[in-house]
């Protein structure tokens, strides 16, 4: 493949462009005039927050990037990241490198707060969570919850050929390795790499990134 000449890193939920993967990638990449680009998805208003809105994000930073154009997601940021490369219209999207990727997000995994759970929410409008970046507590909208059902992962067909790295951990207590699994499974020119390795996949970053760094053909 061509080499990149512009990665979009999409970071995780209650997270930030100031998380350590984020600025990993940044540095490596900046380090070999590759162009970078980590927009915030908490704006303009974490409580706010709906897929949908993180793709119309998305799709910007793509618009305005030099093509070829590769895009990095991690956890939730995964989850958008294949969706906008599934709708990328301006073709420039040509491989996604998915971390610890949330793949069941608009299904399964919001339900895992059951039913009382999701009532709750619904009624109450707004859902506690730690929020990492900001280190204590926010809330977030139901609109998220009825939004993120709107997309399916396992749908994606039309663009599931592009060339795809997948890294999970084994022991993720936040995604299932078996559904990301059988999420890859069948699909052409996805390569799944299984680590030793927790939801933040923080001890695996350096094998991670020297993996990434060959699939976006980059000197070391």
């Amino acid at each position: 493949m061509t080499p990149v000449r512009h990665v979009v890193y999409l970071h995780g939920f209650a997270s930030s462009p100031g998380s350590s993967k984020a600025r990993r990638f940044g540095s490596e990449l900046t380090a070999r005039g590759v162009g970078f680009s980590c927009p915030d998805l908490n704006e303009p208003a974490f409580e706010t927050l709906t897929v949908t809105r993180m793709l119309a994000q998305t799709h910007d930073v793509i618009a305005a990037a030099p093509g070829p154009v590769a895009l990095v997601g991690s956890s939730l940021g995964a989850f958008v990241a294949l969706h906008a490369a599934d709708r990328d219209a301006t073709g420039k999207v040509d491989r996604l490198v998915l971390l610890a990727p949330a793949l069941d997000f608009g299904g399964n995994r919001l339900r895992q707060l059951g039913e009382h759970g999701i009532q709750e929410w619904r009624e109450r409008g707004v859902l506690p969570v730690f929020h990492y970046a900001h280190n204590q507590p926010r809330e977030v909208g139901f609109a998220l919850y009825e939004d993120a059902a709107r997309y399916d992962a396992f749908a994606i067909k039309t663009r599931a050929a592009l060339p795809t790295l997948v890294f999970q951990g084994t022991r993720d207590a936040s995604v299932d390795p078996v559904m990301v699994e059988d999420w890859t499974r069948g699909r052409p020119g996805v390569t799944l790499r299984l680590l030793d390795d927790d939801h933040q996949l923080a001890g695996s970053v350096d094998a991670i990134w020297e993996e990434t760094r060959q699939f976006f053909g980059l000197a070391k």
